[in-house]
């Protein structure tokens, strides 16, 4: 299951094309001047040099049912100087990854997500040190808490690694709580799942149960205390930090679903 949702999230990564580690003399060249985003039927488009764009892979058209996603998607291509790279336009990724998918996609993404709750970050806790085991319960027990009243749902927390089923029950309802949502809805969850390993967290972020800062530091409570006996390698730094940019443009998504 996590194979296949590793899948996806590389899908997500996968965005304008496939040259997110290359340098900058592989890099496509910019071959427009003016950026523009505005309404059309159906929806929102940007437009390069006057022309809408569409994804790279399928060619498919761009057109997005929020005015919010096309302005970041626009600042995202205006942005780009003589190069254009990937790695700076994690909406335009997201955004392509989702159309590309299509709609048929909906019931995997949603399963994806419910597949992840269902062994979840928040319910597979340490042993030792207490320390650590400490930290897991301020932060992860408030979260499994504040689940359980809004779904009206249970969890059945173990500690280690040895599978331990949830309720039926409450992963149908979880399930059932993401029934109607759409394409770039259920693509920024993926994203979520995939970024913080909880697809608790990302239920409850879309529901307005816990704020942004707040998935992110339970979905990191392993790494920071790992930090603070060890001190923080700049690599991993740095790939955290790209990662915080990957999770507040599905946020992003999901707050113009919201508005």
């Amino acid at each position: 299951m996590r194979d296949q949702l590793d899948d996806i999230q590389k899908h997500l990564n996968d965005g304008y094309g496939r040259a997110q580690h290359l340098n900058k003399v592989e890099l496509p060249k910019r071959f427009y001047k003016d950026v523009a985003a505005g309404p059309v039927d159906g929806g929102f488009v940007v437009t390069l040099d006057g022309r809408p764009v569409r994804t790279p892979g399928k060619k498919l058209p761009v057109v997005v049912p929020a005015a919010s996603i096309a302005t970041a998607m626009a600042e995202e291509w205006a942005g780009q100087g003589e190069f254009i790279d990937p790695a700076t336009m994690p909406m335009v990724r997201l955004v392509n990854s989702a159309i590309e998918s299509g709609e048929e996609m909906i019931p995997a993404f949603r399963e994806e997500v419910i597949k992840f709750a269902g062994s979840d970050l928040l319910l597979y806790r340490a042993e030792s040190p207490q320390e650590l085991v400490s930290e897991q319960e301020l932060a992860w027990d408030n979260a499994l808490t504040t689940l359980a009243r809004h779904f009206g749902i249970s969890f059945q927390p173990t500690m280690g690694i040895i599978h331990q089923s949830q309720p039926k029950a409450t992963l149908d309802r979880l399930a059932e709580s993401l029934t109607n949502e759409n394409l770039l809805t259920m693509t920024a969850l993926v994203s979520i799942t995939g970024l913080t390993g909880s697809g608790l967290l990302a239920i409850g972020l879309w529901n307005k149960l816990f704020s942004p800062d707040q998935v992110w530091k339970a979905a990191h409570v392993d790494e920071d205390y790992q930090i603070s006996q060890w001190g923080q390698d700049e690599e991993a730094a740095d790939r955290r930090a790209r990662r915080r940019i990957e999770f507040d443009t599905a946020v992003a998504v999901l707050d113009a679903f919201r508005a």
